[in-house]
C-alpha cells in the first residue's frame, strides 16, 4: 500500500489501477478514463497522500514533505494533514511555510499541523 501510494505521489507510471480505484473510489473511474487531468493530474497524488494518512511508513517522509510544495492546493492540504497525523517532526519547516499559502484550507491544515508538532515536541 505505502509503496503504491509513493509511486502515485511521485508520479511514477504504471501504478495498478486497482490501487487508484481503492484510493479514489468511484471518481477514480473518470480519472482512469482520462478525465479531470487523468492519471497525470493531481487527483491520484491527492488520493495517494490520503492513503498515507491511514497507512504510514517513515520512508514516505521525503515525499510527503515534497508534496507541501505541489502546485495543487488539495495535495498541499492533504500533506499537512498527513504530517499532523503522523507527527512528522522533520516537516515542521515545510508546514510552517504553508501558513502563508494563498488557500485558506491549506493555511488551516498547516496551523493544525504546527500545533500538533510543537505540542508533541517532535
Amino acid at each position: 500500500m505505502v509503496s503504491g501510494c509513493l509511486d502515485l505521489l511521485q508520479g511514477h507510471p504504471g501504478v495498478d489501477d486497482t490501487l487508484v480505484l481503492a484510493l479514489g473510489g468511484p471518481p477514480a473511474q473518470d480519472v482512469l478514463g482520462g478525465h479531470a487531468g487523468g492519471e497525470a493530474g493531481y487527483w491520484p497524488r491527492v488520493w495517494a497522500a490520503r492513503g498515507l494518512l491511514h497507512a504510514w511508513d517513515d520512508r514516505a517522509t521525503a515525499a510527503i514533505i515534497q508534496a507541501t510544495t505541489d502546485d495543487a492546493w488539495r495535495l498541499r492540504e492533504m500533506a499537512a494533514k498527513v504530517i499532523a497525523r503522523h507527527r512528522i517532526g522533520d516537516a515542521l519547516t515545510a508546514v510552517a511555510d504553508l501558513r502563508n499559502d494563498r488557500v485558506p484550507r491549506v493555511r488551516a491544515a498547516a496551523e493544525r499541523a504546527i500545533v500538533i508538532l510543537t505540542a508533541s515536541g517532535t
